[in-house]
């Protein structure tokens, strides 16, 4: 859910330099709305790059993600 959040930022901002303390609300399937706390995510995905996935690393690559 975290990377539907990355991706609702990134279509919306452009980017995805989110500030550390930055919360993302997404509407869920169900309709419900949740806060996610994207700017601490996306700055843990960074921090573990060496360790995601292949797939992963593309994913948010393809959305933006600048890993440096």
């Amino acid at each position: 859910m975290n990377y539907e959040a990355a991706k609702q930022f990134y279509e919306r901002e452009g980017h995805l330099q989110v500030p550390r303390k930055h919360v993302e609300r997404i509407v869920g399937a169900d309709h419900e709305e949740r806060e996610h706390k994207l700017g601490a995510w996306i700055g843990n995905q960074r921090s573990r790059a060496a360790t995601l996935s292949p797939e992963r690393v593309e994913q948010l690559s393809v959305i933006g993600m600048r890993w440096t």
